[in-house]
């Protein structure tokens, strides 16, 4: 075959071929997106002002002392009974404890003590509060009347729930006699003007006497079985017994509806065992403890917290008060309000504020009688 034939039958060839298309990006077709249709009044919400979205109400939390310490998250059966048997019963109780303190009440180690007290404050909230909230909060504090009217102007209303309240004085200055009448007056009915509920009186020297609350309680025509049946009765031989009723109280309170707690007194076992200057420094630290453990229990479980205290005379001194209440500034540092009583003309007795955070320095008079505490005819 000649050459021109061979060409001329390729080009036919590549005529008869199909034209290729070009494989290397093939065009896609672009996507288009469709947009919804707007309904003919949609432009009345967007001219509208939009309505801000409102945070959730926050849930208010539990009262404290309802809230049971086996809610401590991750808490075992063992370690719970072991913080109930020795008191802490409320998440309040062992957030306000310390670690050393927790550990050896309770028999825990102190790492285990830690994480106990950090997921309990986790979960109260302990931390910075409003001023304005903790004004609503102490509105809200029950006061306990003395049964007397000037003694309830002298201390604004009556003793204070959630505080610990020192009523020092001599002999026969009417130190028991008022916490006898306090007794009556927590316990009677609300009907009476009472509380109408529970008392634990912690009695150190052995003169807790219930004929006269008995007597007491004719005066206001209150059912004395009824209220002897409300007071729960300690005595505590040493201070290390008076220690562990304290202790021990958290159940009592809890289950009697307690308002009100005696200790009646609370430096006489001190007093009486640890004698002269080499044993002083112990005898301070041990009641600095003991007055932390009533501070403690006043706040936790919402009550008032009464302790009578003896007092100690300087006869060196020349000019002013040669009396004054034994513990010195540890008991003064650790006491809400301080009451001293001393001696008038007859029955007459002078009580006055020395020492509180929202009364003044004010004295008033009252008298004691077989019906208890009574006012002064025309004072």
């Amino acid at each position: 075959m000649s050459k021109k034939e061979e060409t001329a039958k390729t080009e036919s060839e590549k005529k008869s071929e199909p034209k290729k298309t070009s494989t290397s990006k093939k065009e896609e077709p672009k996507k288009t997106t469709s947009k919804p249709k707007k309904d003919p009044e949609d432009w009345i919400e967007e001219i509208l002002p939009k309505a801000k979205k409102t945070p959730a109400p926050k849930i208010k939390s539990q009262d404290l002392s309802d809230v049971a310490v086996n809610q401590i998250p991750g808490i075992g059966p063992a370690v719970a009974e072991k913080l109930i048997s020795s008191g802490y019963l409320t998440l309040a109780a062992v957030a306000h404890a310390s670690p050393i303190e927790l550990a050896e009440h309770c028999e825990i180690g102190e790492q285990t003590a830690k994480r106990l007290i950090s997921a309990s404050r986790s979960q109260v909230g302990i931390g910075f509060k409003n001023a304005k909230d903790l004004l609503k909060v102490r509105n809200k504090l029950e006061k306990i009347s003395t049964g007397s009217k000037s003694l309830d102007t002298l201390l604004a209303g009556g003793i204070e729930t959630s505080s610990l309240t020192e009523i020092s004085g001599e002999f026969r200055t009417g130190k028991t006699q008022i916490c006898f009448q306090l007794c009556v007056m927590t316990a009677m009915p609300k009907s009476l003007g009472g509380l109408e509920s529970g008392v634990v009186y912690i009695d150190t020297e052995g003169t807790f006497r219930p004929e006269r609350i008995v007597q007491i309680c004719n005066r206001f025509n209150a059912p004395a079985e009824e209220v002897l049946s409300r007071i729960s009765v300690g005595r505590a031989y040493n201070s290390d017994h008076q220690m562990v009723l304290v202790l021990e109280s958290p159940k009592l309170i809890t289950e009697g509806n307690v308002k009100l707690m005696i200790i009646d007194s609370l430096t006489s076992h001190f007093r009486a065992e640890f004698a002269g200057r080499n044993a002083l420094l112990e005898r301070q630290q041990k009641l600095n403890k003991f007055l932390h453990q009533l501070l403690r229990l006043a706040e936790v479980y919402d009550i008032a917290v009464v302790a009578t205290n003896q007092v100690l005379s300087k006869p060196d001194v020349l000019y002013g008060e040669t009396v004054f209440p034994i513990g010195g500034n540890i008991v003064a540092h650790s006491c809400t309000t301080r009451i001293f009583l001393r001696k008038s003309k007859g029955e007459k007795r002078i009580a006055r504020v020395i020492d509180s955070p929202h009364i003044p320095e004010i004295e008033t008079v009252f008298m004691i009688g077989t019906e208890g505490i009574v006012d002064v005819e025309g004072s």
